[in-house]
């Protein structure tokens, strides 16, 4: 039953086996939103956001968009993405980005975009990358699971990060009491992975951001630019992928922006393949 225009309504705890099979149609590239259904149940009080779907005359859910502070479309062909872009563009902007395969996303922004301003920046083909197998580099042996204790050196290299990945600080409008919760969450989880050197500096970090029974996200792979072109982030990254597939989930998935060429290059060595194309429009 089609409950609201173009069958689109918001999604509740009673819809979440219906969604997983939505997301398990692709469960790698759709990683973030089954991560984000399984730790909240769809239940609103925790998603802070909402999670619509779109249904077919049948009944059966075809689509979905996370609608946070991130606007991701799981599973969308291009009508769907584009009914999607109707319900978002009808109200005020609340998201940061929009997130997640090409033609979902150019989709949603041919709708949203004279309605929601001026963006700051779109990186329209970023590949999606996965490795399932053994690492092709030899991994860092001294690369580990971060601790509390290690904040007061992680935490100005993720900023760091953030700002030359992004563009902006993570710290603006009072945000860093937020961010440094986010980086002590990942450290807590077992999810934040860095190497230091014999003095305490850091030399690599990476995170994993996403995690479900298919796959685990990492973000944030990083050494400092002084540092580059030693083969820290190859070796580095290796062992992290090593150990997220061992511990965590049996398959590693990122995305890069296209113009990066030496951390494709890295990503290359390591082992990881493309198997999609993402896209991210940020405000």
């Amino acid at each position: 039953m089609l409950t609201t225009d173009q069958g689109i309504r918001v999604l509740g705890p009673a819809d979440l086996d219906d969604f997983l099979e939505l997301v398990a149609l692709d469960p790698v590239v759709n990683v973030f939103a089954d991560y984000r259904a399984r730790t909240t149940n769809l239940d609103l009080r925790w998603l802070g956001g909402e999670m619509w779907g779109r249904y077919d005359g049948s009944g059966r859910l075809r689509a979905a968009c996370h609608v946070g502070a991130n606007l991701v479309p799981v599973q969308c062909t291009v009508e769907d993405a584009a009914a999607f872009g109707a319900r978002a563009g009808a109200r005020p902007r609340t998201v940061s980005t929009i997130v997640g395969p090409h033609e979902a996303v150019e989709s949603l922004w041919g709708v949203v975009g004279e309605s929601w301003g001026d963006l700051r920046e779109a990186r329209w083909h970023q590949p999606h990358l996965v490795i399932e197998t053994v690492p092709e580099v030899e991994p860092d042996p001294v690369v580990r699971r971060t601790v509390r204790a290690d904040l007061p050196v992680l935490y100005p290299a993720c900023v760091a990060m953030y700002e030359e990945e992004v563009g902006v600080s993570p710290e603006l409008g009072g945000g860093k009491e937020m961010y440094r919760a986010r980086v002590l969450q990942l450290i807590t989880r077992g999810w934040s992975f860095a190497r230091f050197d014999g003095s305490g500096q850091l030399v690599f970090k990476a995170e994993v951001a996403s995690v479900s029974p298919a796959a685990a996200q990492v973000q944030g792979v990083w050494v400092p630019p002084h540092l580059r072109g030693q083969g820290l982030a190859a070796a580095g990254l290796a062992a992290v992928v090593e150990e997220v597939r061992r511990d965590i989930a049996p398959v590693v998935s990122l995305y890069v922006n296209e113009w990066n060429a030496g951390a494709r290059r890295v990503y290359e060595r390591i082992g990881f393949r493309e198997t999609a194309r993402f896209s991210t429009i940020m405000f």
